[in-house]
């Protein structure tokens, strides 16, 4: 009976764990954490009554019933999503469809689309958003905009902007660090112990945890203390007046926002050029002198 059938989110953890042979990978890709992903596997073995992976010091490997799984469990999601194509909206003429992180489209598209809209007013636009990447978002989607690593983002991706860190707090917030809280974004490879190193500054530990860059800007600019975001995301804050450096100081960072392209039609093109021109535009920069 349907149901007796494990949950559907075990099976998308198990095939995304299986691709990847890691957890920490896997939960990256569909938005979970790695204590999760590991959960949620465990229960699907424990229900199963075998195991599906082999843990081992370096990663995983599977097992021959795992091996045995995978391939009947990708053809089930593949029919899913076909499924679930049939249902959506017939796509107008001239529809773009965009799988983007949550925090480009607030803090980087948002700003200046009505200048897209007044350029481009026959192409219509459909954002997807997502704080991590999503395979059915990603399948459905004309273009994606995703955070992560160069690995993660594959070969063909291109950073949008740069994969800098600055550290901001509210424009209208006094005192010196240890006088307001500290926001940080889990799951992200710099946080502020990476900061303080390279700033040779003591700060304290944050007490304020968000699961992306755009949420911690958020919260930063409403009053809340102090973040560490992505560079391209803080340009719009900073000229706006709503934020200010902590200190003159860009953090290199292994993670930023990368855009692939799935289909190559003449409307993605002009998308992909406008996006890129704007995150292009008005870096921080800090002389040498500031630091």
């Amino acid at each position: 009976m349907a149901s007796a059938l494990p949950p559907l989110n075990w099976f998308r953890a198990f095939e995304a764990a299986a691709r990847h042979l890691s957890f920490t990978a896997a939960a990256e890709e569909i938005g979970m954490t790695q204590s999760a992903v590991s959960q949620q596997i465990k229960s699907l073995e424990l229900r199963l009554g075998v195991p599906l992976f082999e843990r081992k010091p370096r990663g995983l490997a599977l097992t021959d019933n795992g091996r045995r799984l995978l391939p009947q469990v990708d053809a089930a999601l593949d029919q899913l999503t076909e499924a679930s194509r049939s249902f959506l909206p017939e796509k107008p003429e001239k529809l773009l469809t965009i799988s983007l992180s949550i925090s480009v489209l607030q803090w980087v598209i948002a700003p200046v689309l009505p200048t897209f809209q007044v350029e481009h007013p026959d192409i219509s636009l459909r954002f997807m958003g997502a704080v991590w990447p999503d395979e059915f978002r990603r399948s459905l989607a004309d273009i994606v905009i995703s955070f992560g690593s160069r690995k993660q983002a594959g070969p063909k991706a291109v950073l949008l902007g740069s994969n800098s860190l600055i550290a901001l707090k509210p424009a209208n917030l006094s005192g010196e660090m240890g006088d307001y809280p500290l926001i940080e974004a889990v799951g992200v490879s710099g946080g502020w112990d990476t900061w303080s190193a390279a700033a040779k500054i003591k700060c304290p530990k944050p007490s304020i945890f968000v699961d992306s860059y755009g949420a911690a800007l958020e919260l930063a600019v409403k009053g809340n203390g102090g973040c560490l975001v992505n560079e391209m995301l803080a340009r719009h804050p900073l000229r706006s007046n709503m934020a200010v450096p902590i200190r003159p100081i860009l953090l290199s960072s292994n993670e930023g926002y990368f855009l692939s392209i799935n289909r190559e039609t003449a409307e993605a093109g002009i998308f992909v050029d406008w996006i890129s021109r704007i995150a292009s535009e008005n870096p921080v920069r800090f002389e040498p002198s500031d630091v």
